[in-house]
Formats: C-alpha cells, sequence, structure tokens
C-alpha cells in the first residue's frame, strides 16, 4: 500500500485497505487468451490496481499493458441492468529497461498516462491511468533520498546490490521488504550465494540486452529457450529461469 500511495497521482486518494484479487485472468470465453499479472489488487472503492515488473526490455510492454488493463474492466460488467458506469483501473509498470522513445528524457522516471483529448489538452477519461517507473533513469544516490517515492525506486534498483540497510530506509514500512529479501541477515555462506545468483542474473541481462541490440532474440522463442538452457546448467532452478527467459516451464523441462 505505501509502495502504490508513494506514485499514485493525488486524484487517485489515499489507499488505506486492499484485497488481493487472483493474479491469472480468462478472457470471456474459452477462446479468449489468458493474462497472469504480477499482483493484481483492489482497494475499499472497488479501484483496481494492476502492477507488473519487467526486468528484461520488451518491445510491446505498452500493448501488455494496455490489454491487460482491459480485463478489468471487462470484469465490471454486469449481466442485468447496467448503465457502464466503471470504477478506476491503474496499471502499474515497473521497467528495468527505458522505452526506446524515452532515450531522450534522462530526468523523467515517473511516467503518468491517460486519454487525452489532442484538441484540448484536457483528460478525456480519468479512470483509466498507466503508470511507468524507468528505473534505469533513477540515479540519486543513498543521501539524496527525500521523498518516500524517492526511498521506493532506490530500493527498487539497489536491492539485489545491498548488502545492509542503509539508514534512510530504517521506516517500519521497509522492513517488511528487507525481511523477505533477507539481506541483512546473510551469512558469508548466504552472501557468496547470493553474490552467485546477481552475476547469473547480471549476465543474464547482458545476454538479453546484446541480443536484442544484435537483433537476434525478437521474437524467437528458440533464443529464450537457449538462455534458459544456458541458466539451468549455471545452477537455477528450472522455475526461475523459466521466468527470467520468459519460456514455458513446460517447454524447458521438455527440451
Amino acid at each position: 500500500m505505501a509502495f502504490l500511495n508513494s506514485l499514485l497521482p493525488d486524484d487517485a486518494g489515499i489507499i488505506a485497505d486492499l484485497s488481493f484479487l487472483p493474479t491469472e485472468q480468462t478472457g470471456r470465453s474459452e477462446y479468449d487468451r489468458r493474462a497472469i499479472f504480477d499482483l493484481h489488487c483492489t482497494n475499499e472503492q472497488g479501484d483496481t490496481f494492476i502492477v507488473e515488473m519487467q526486468r528484461a526490455k520488451q518491445n510491446y510492454f505498452k500493448d501488455r499493458s494496455v490489454f491487460y488493463a482491459s480485463f478489468p474492466i471487462q470484469q465490471q460488467a454486469q449481466k442485468e441492468s447496467w448503465d457502464f458506469r466503471l470504477k478506476p483501473v491503474y496499471m502499474v509498470g515497473i521497467l528495468d529497461f527505458i522505452f526506446d522513445e524515452d532515450q531522450a528524457s534522462h530526468d523523467v522516471v515517473h511516467h503518468e498516462v491517460k486519454l487525452l483529448d489532442r484538441s484540448t489538452g484536457q483528460v478525456f477519461y480519468n479512470k483509466l491511468t498507466f503508470i511507468y517507473l524507468e528505473l534505469p533513469k533513477f540515479r540519486k544516490s543513498v543521501d539524496e533520498l527525500i521523498t518516500d517515492f524517492d526511498k521506493w525506486c532506490y530500493l527498487l534498483r539497489n536491492l539485489p546490490e545491498l548488502t545492509d540497510r542503509p539508514q534512510r530506509l530504517q521506516e517500519k514500512v521497509f522492513s517488511k521488504v528487507f525481511e523477505i529479501a533477507e539481506i541483512a541477515k546473510y551469512s558469508p555462506a548466504e552472501a557468496a550465494a547470493y553474490e552467485d545468483s546477481l552475476k547469473v542474473y547480471r549476465d543474464l541481462k547482458n545476454v538479453i540486452d546484446t541480443a536484442y541490440d544484435e537483433g537476434k532474440a525478437e521474437g524467437k522463442a528458440e533464443g529464450r529457450l537457449e538462455v534458459a538452457q544456458r541458466l539451468v546448467e549455471s545452477g537455477m532452478s528450472v522455475e526461475q529461469a523459466a521466468e527470467m527467459a520468459g519460456v514455458p516451464v513446460a517447454l524447458l523441462q521438455s527440451s
């Protein structure tokens, strides 16, 4: 809740309570595609929040965002008499890459997108909001952190590399994050294992970035499968390798 409150627009109000919903969503018929969200929840007012974390660059992430946002909109349809009034939907993308068209805007980390009337410059519809965080653009040091938003961005960007908890992140709201990550409680052996896993992640990210640069991995499932196989060979579990490379677990298991 604290994280969402730090990045949502002021007109969204303060989230006081959340109910978590199934992360897998199916279409309205058996022939429709399904969607699996990283986080799917609603607040007390019935507003829907979808949060997606995307590590590797994906060319059509904006299209994917719109596709995902369509699910909670469709699910508000009522079978009986209905006046089409909808509850707000927020789609949040936390990105470990920068959109190609945003490369020149070095300082804009937080993007808030709504339907806009181009003739007037006014918001046409305020119940559908897309929020994107381009984390590679966030370059503040720990001593420069002022707002809660700063602190969350710093944590999300640097969590894999933190070996202890910075003084600026001692608030209780961040305790659960560090508890889950167990960064502050690593033994030397655990720290070594953590460094190994971090190296695997960096190697994978470099492989994916290079593949995109060379045009070898765009839309080619065999390229992603090869990356996943190499990760398994390096000691990563099948499930983790499949998630990071973006291939089905069953496909990796059968290869």
